[in-house]
């Protein structure tokens, strides 16, 4: 083609020119500008990396010794692999499930979490309302720094669930029940993966201490993180709402929360005494499964606490369908680990589970932005699950089953 044949050089119009050129300079971004422009739970992470300081981060964010566990629950959702039907109506994706014989938004709980007002002065009364608003279960903590009657006021129309370490006192025990059911809580979940702490090592190396204390390295923090200490020092101090009396100390924390004589037998006793269902957290094997549903239990967890407690420990993700193809006639089975993204809680619903405990992900937003930043979270979780339903040509959450489980790699289809 010769020169003649090209298109003759002219010069843009002005709106031509306009419309390619960088906009105008906005103001200063606000937190609720930063949150929208969230575009994953990625982003809600490095916002909260760029509020909270390190030592806060850090405890949200780590897991124990080399965190080989907490790698490898994220890992699992990374292999699986998605096969999408096409020509299908998917022009709705609903994303609704019945879970204890009550219907949820999505299936999605809130999981308990400790010390949940260092990561933001509002703590579990923002993540209550941010979980009401979005009907999904939220479950306050044993260790959480709100009382079981705050967080019911704070929400009174969610679903309002209790979390419960078997402490060595076994009349403090039945004390807490008393309190949390007396206060509106309505399912208990038992955590049984603790009989004693894990070396959570990113807090050893910090001098991690309850409450989070100014050490030097803590000034040099505070510098850059002026919102998130601003809001620590004019708030109420932290404490442990529930359990009065506990130390500030992590080892006698660590005493006093966690038994190592907690058998079979005392979970008997709290479904005695528990009138609402019953849940229990940190099943990692299937035989374990089978005795905990051959004495009743409501639910079971398959979770490795988020990686925190025993490096190395079974992947969620992985033991799922085994232990749904064990016991899940008999009990509700749900997963707790690695679920990152909306496309996670697909995955995991095909492979059996009724719903995902969802713990880092909500505590990102929460340090991010308070309530908000939950909100957020929750938002993107259920964009992501409509998204991937309707490209995988599946019409809701419940389409979906595995048509193969190999090592860690799942291939999941519209049947």
């Amino acid at each position: 083609m010769g020169p003649s044949a090209r298109d003759p050089r002219r010069m843009p119009r002005w709106r031509e020119l306009r419309a390619v050129l960088p906009p105008r300079p906005r103001p200063f971004p606000s937190m609720e500008r930063r949150l929208a422009a969230a575009a994953d739970l990625a982003d809600v992470r490095r916002l909260a990396w760029r509020r909270a300081p390190r030592v806060v981060f850090d405890y949200v964010d780590g897991a124990a010794e080399a965190e080989r566990s907490l790698d490898r629950s994220v890992a699992a959702f990374a292999r699986a692999e998605l096969r999408p039907r096409v020509l299908r109506d998917v022009s709705e994706a609903p994303t609704a499930v019945e879970v204890l014989g009550k219907r949820i938004a999505m299936p999605v709980v809130l999981a308990p979490t400790g010390f949940t007002r260092m990561m933001h002065r509002d703590g579990e009364r923002a993540v209550a309302r941010a979980a009401a608003r979005a009907a999904v279960p939220y479950t306050l903590s044993t260790m959480g720094t709100t009382t079981p009657e705050d967080v019911v006021a704070a929400a009174p129309d969610g679903w309002n669930w209790f979390q419960l370490y078997v402490v060595r006192d076994r009349g403090r025990s039945r004390e807490t029940l008393d309190r949390a059911r007396e206060a509106g809580m309505e399912v208990l979940v038992v955590t049984v993966d603790v009989p004693v702490a894990g070396a959570r090592l990113r807090d050893v190396r910090h001098g991690m201490t309850m409450p989070p204390a100014l050490r030097w390295r803590g000034v040099l923090q505070a510098l850059g993180r002026p919102a998130w200490w601003f809001d620590f020092l004019t708030s109420e101090p932290l404490r442990f709402a529930t359990v009065d009396g506990a130390p500030d100390d992590l080892a006698g924390i660590t005493n006093l929360m966690f038994d190592p004589t907690v058998t079979l037998r005392d979970l008997e006793w709290i479904r005695s005494v528990w009138p609402g269902p019953l849940l229990v957290k940190g099943v990692q094997r299937v035989d374990d499964a089978k005795d905990l549903a051959a004495v009743g239990v409501d639910g079971l967890v398959v979770s490795n606490h988020g990686g925190r407690q025993l490096d190395r420990a079974p992947t969620p993700l992985e033991l799922l369908p085994e232990v749904v193809a064990a016991v899940g006639d008999r009990t509700e089975v749900f997963l707790d680990g690695g679920v990152r993204s909306g496309a996670d809680i697909a995955i995991a619903v095909a492979l059996g589970a009724r719903a995902c405990f969802v713990g880092r992900a909500y505590l990102y937003g929460l340090m991010a932005g308070g309530e908000a930043g939950v909100d957020r979270v929750l938002a993107l979780l259920r964009a992501e699950l409509v998204r991937t339903l309707q490209l995988l040509g599946v019409g809701g959450v419940g389409g979906s089953t595995p048509t193969a489980y190999a090592c860690g790699r799942t291939t999941l289809f519209n049947t």
